[in-house]
C-alpha cells in the first residue's frame, strides 16, 4: 500500500482581478483643461475697490494707518485686507493712480511706521513720502498727530493726554 499524500489546498483567496478604468468619453465630449492665468495676473477680491477708493482720497503730504483704510473703507478689522489690497498693485511703469505709499502700519504713541518687509520696496515708499513733505524721527515713525489722515471732515487727530506723576 502506496501512501501517497494528497496536496493540501492553499488557505489563500485567489486574487481577484483588477477592476478596468471606466472608458474615457469621446474626445470630442472631454472638457478641455485650460492652465491658470500666471501669477502677476492676481484677481482682486471685489472689496478691494473699497479700499482704493479711501486710498486715492489720502491728501499729498498726509499719511494713514492699514486700520483705518479698512474702516473707511466699510470692513472694519480688515486691515491685513488693505496690505493685500495694496501689495496686488503692480504697476511697471509706476504711474498707479493708487498712492499706496501713504498707508504705514500703526505703532504705539500716535505713530506710524513703514511696514513694508522687502528693503527696496521700503526704502522706496520711505523716499516718496519724504519727497511729499513727510518726515520721519530717529526710529523710522511718523508723527500721525503732525501727519495723520482720518478721512473727510474727520478731526485732526489729538495726542492723548499724559499721565500724571504720581507724587
Amino acid at each position: 500500500m502506496s501512501t501517497r499524500r494528497t496536496p493540501l489546498k492553499s488557505k489563500k483567496k485567489p486574487a481577484k482581478k483588477a477592476a478596468k478604468p471606466p472608458a474615457k468619453p469621446p474626445a470630442k465630449a472631454r472638457a478641455r483643461i485650460s492652465r491658470a492665468e500666471p501669477a502677476d495676473a492676481v484677481e482682486p477680491v471685489s472689496w478691494w475697490e473699497d479700499f482704493y477708493r479711501v486710498v486715492r482720497r489720502i491728501p499729498r503730504g498726509r499719511v494713514t494707518t492699514y486700520g483705518v483704510v479698512a474702516a473707511l473703507g466699510g470692513h472694519p478689522r480688515s486691515a491685513r485686507h488693505v496690505g493685500f489690497a495694496l501689495a496686488a498693485l503692480k504697476d511697471p511703469d509706476g504711474s498707479s493712480r493708487v498712492p499706496w505709499q501713504r498707508v504705514l502700519g500703526s505703532r504705539p504713541r500716535n505713530r506710524a511706521a513703514v511696514t513694508i518687509k522687502d528693503p527696496i520696496s521700503g526704502a522706496l515708499q520711505r523716499a516718496l513720502l519724504e519727497s511729499e513733505g513727510v518726515t520721519f524721527d530717529a526710529r523710522g515713525n511718523v508723527s500721525l498727530e503732525r501727519f495723520g489722515w482720518a478721512g473727510l471732515g474727520a478731526k485732526k487727530p489729538t495726542a492723548a493726554p499724559r499721565k500724571r506723576a504720581r507724587a
